[in-house]
């Protein structure tokens, strides 16, 4: 009699040709120093450009991010800023803390296909984090907020422009980040969409969008690297 074969275990992405990755906070463990760093300094750069105290600053730079989906999309609509002086001032910080994960440098490189970052912060500051990971020559691009017009995730028109820009089919991409609100506008075009869980107060922190309600996670995960094995490709 023969043996019956199991069937694969493991998420199937088999259909996945574009894979497209959130930087901050999920490319590098969330409970890292880095973004404590930089929202630090994103409090910093409210307080002395509205003259405010500490507390104060951090309010309204939380309310900005919720109203805006990034502080710096509310400081450019609300304040009239020159975005680049922000964006340098934010990322000045240091990354000593991140260093090579072989077990991600091996699960990203298995993936076939195109593979790009999405992230609403900065071009510099993305480019820095891939190479303190060793992972430059595993993604053939960078979307920052310049691409996106200094219009940020979740609104859907950066979604659009990266689309468009890089000739992403939506129906054979997936889309990674560790803030659930993020995901909607990828689910919306049809990409598959991987939530990376956390419980930073960051993730709960930005615009007021409903997820459960429209089903737009189709995966969950305490860990990147781990479900990146797992999955069949």
């Amino acid at each position: 009699m023969q043996t019956p074969v199991r069937p694969p275990e493991g998420p199937d992405f088999r259909q996945i040709g574009w894979w497209i990755f959130d930087l901050d906070n999920t490319l590098y463990e969330a409970r890292s120093d880095v973004f404590p760093q930089i929202e630090h300094r994103m409090g910093e750069f409210v307080a002395r450009l509205l003259r405010l105290g500490a507390a104060e600053a951090k309010a309204v730079q939380k309310a900005l991010y919720r109203r805006h989906g990034t502080t710096l999309s509310g400081l450019v609509k609300e304040h009239g800023i020159d975005p680049e002086p922000y964006l340098a001032y934010v990322h000045d910080i240091d990354l000593s803390s991140l260093t090579p994960q072989p077990r991600l440098t091996e699960a990203i490189a298995r993936l076939p296909g195109r593979r790009l970052v999405f992230t609403n912060g900065c071009r510099h500051h993305a480019a820095r984090v891939l190479e303190r990971l060793a992972l430059t020559s595993l993604f053939e691009g960078i979307w920052d907020i310049r691409a996106c017009g200094f219009v940020p995730k979740p609104d859907a028109t950066a979604y659009a422009g990266l689309v468009a820009e890089a000739g992403i089919v939506p129906g054979k991409a997936a889309m990674f980040d560790d803030i659930a609100g993020n995901l909607v506008a990828a689910k919306a075009l049809g990409m598959t969409t991987v939530w990376l869980k956390t419980d930073m107060p960051w993730s709960k922190d930005g615009p007021n969008i409903s997820v459960e309600s429209q089903s737009v996670i189709d995966h969950e995960t305490g860990d990147l690297v781990d479900f990146l094995h797992s999955i069949r490709v």
